[in-house]
């Protein structure tokens, strides 16, 4: 479940538990309080007399609350909401309320529907009685209108075939609070057990523009927790030879300013050409000292990226990495077509700023010649597997990454469907 609202007699606890797993899952969980409460504090407004000003309120905050379940979505949370307007719909029956009633098919179709809805349950004077100790007189509802609305609800539940689970809260917290977990899925980890569990090295593959940076981005994104959980990758640091590799670019056009003939590129298309195809392992080799230069921490990831071509670019990369490297990694290949990986290189190519590392373009022919062909899928022929490299059987996964998208709720199932199996195999060959 992904988005779930509380709702409940008035007073039985939902704001404190919702509360308590906002500190306690930090990393997980995010909390919508309750519109209607919102909005009366803020404006105003009297719930019981001011029922025509708090429906046209009500209609005004909507893109915002749909927006705000939308965004908690986005970035992989567990959305709870504290009740929910067909509550409110029910308190309108109750009340008799038409400006409600009349406009709440609008207003039931302007939200985001949840997986499922979680409610608090206790006799109507445990209700009463919390009421009255809360002392909040403003928001107090009492006997004949408690069950009045709780009937209503029960119709509003069974015409929509929701998914209703019970949690009955007349009872101590902490019984309270574990079964709201295990309705939830919550079960607490510690910070220490959380990020151990996750890939050590993660050699990042693909063709240029393939997704590599944005699968990094939304990492870097990501919550640490649910990082970890979700993707088994934890606080982590990036090794990237393309850097390397423009800083020699940069230094042929010193060298050109003085004369000197270039070393290692010649300038193509407002951009740079390879010249010198002793860089590819050249580049492997600066990775690889610069990972094992670094002392390992248990509970980090080393996220290595790099793209090959060629006949052979893959099978001559690997083999040059070191053993320490090797036993300690797993793949995931980005994968996109040729013409994809063309199509995507010069849309991000920005034509106001052809010099920045940032915006660089492979040109069209360095890209034919370097990264035509690919020799990743004679490698690695399954969509998981093992790949051995001088006796080292590493695991790998190909993500297939077309269409393009830029949406988090598209890429982290994309993601998770990768890195799922790809960790599974990384903790069976340890």
């Amino acid at each position: 479940m992904k988005h779930v609202i509380v709702e409940g007699l008035p007073a039985l606890g939902k704001s404190e538990a919702l509360e308590l797993l906002a500190r306690f899952y930090p990393e997980r969980v995010r909390i919508l309080p309750e519109l209607v409460k919102e909005i009366v504090n803020r404006a105003g407004l009297d719930l019981f007399r001011d029922r025509e000003a708090l429906t046209r309120a009500i209609l005004e905050a909507l893109p915002g609350r749909a927006e705000a379940i939308r965004d908690i979505l986005s970035r992989e949370f567990l959305c709870l909401e504290e009740s929910h307007l067909g509550v409110h719909y029910a308190y309108a029956q109750a009340l008799g309320d038409r400006s409600f009633i009349d406009a709440y098919q609008a207003i039931e179709d302007a939200l985001p529907r949840p997986d499922a809805f979680l409610r608090f349950e206790a006799p109507i004077p445990v209700s009463v009685a919390r009421q009255a100790a809360r002392g909040t007189p403003s928001f107090d509802v009492y006997d004949d209108r408690l069950t009045a609305m709780l009937a209503n609800l029960d119709r509003w539940h069974a015409d929509r075939a929701t998914t209703l689970l019970h949690v009955r809260v007349d009872r101590p917290a902490h019984e309270v609070l574990s079964e709201i977990e295990a309705c939830l899925g919550l079960e607490y980890v510690s910070h220490a057990s959380a990020s151990e569990d996750v890939l050590d090295v993660l050699l990042l593959l693909g063709r240029p523009a393939s997704g590599k940076s944005e699968f990094i981005d939304f990492m870097n994104g990501c919550p640490s927790g649910v990082r970890a959980c979700a993707y088994h990758i934890g606080p982590f640091d990036v090794v990237d030879d393309f850097p390397i590799l423009w800083d020699l670019f940069e230094d042929d056009d010193l060298w050109e300013a003085l004369g000197r003939p270039r070393l290692y590129s010649r300038r193509c298309n407002g951009n740079y050409a390879v010249t010198d195809h002793g860089l590819w392992p050249f580049l492997i080799g600066k990775i690889d000292r610069n990972v094992t230069s670094r002392s390992s921490r248990p509970g980090r990831t080393t996220i290595i990226e790099f793209s090959r071509g060629g006949p052979s670019g893959y099978a001559d990369a690997l083999p040059a990495l070191s053993d320490e490297i090797l036993r300690r990694a797993a793949i995931l290949y980005v994968s996109v077509s040729f013409e994809e990986s063309w199509r995507r290189n010069i849309a991000r190519y920005d034509e106001a700023d052809k010099g920045g590392i940032l915006t660089h373009s492979v040109p069209r022919e360095e890209m034919e010649k370097t990264y035509g062909t690919d020799d990743w899928f004679d490698l690695a022929p399954d969509p998981t597997g093992t790949i051995d490299v001088r006796g080292i059987h590493i695991p790998y996964a190909t993500m297939p990454n077309e269409p393009e998208s830029k949406d988090p709720a598209v890429l982290g199932p994309r993601y998770r469907t990768a890195l799922d199996p790809l960790f599974a195999l990384r903790s069976r060959s340890r």
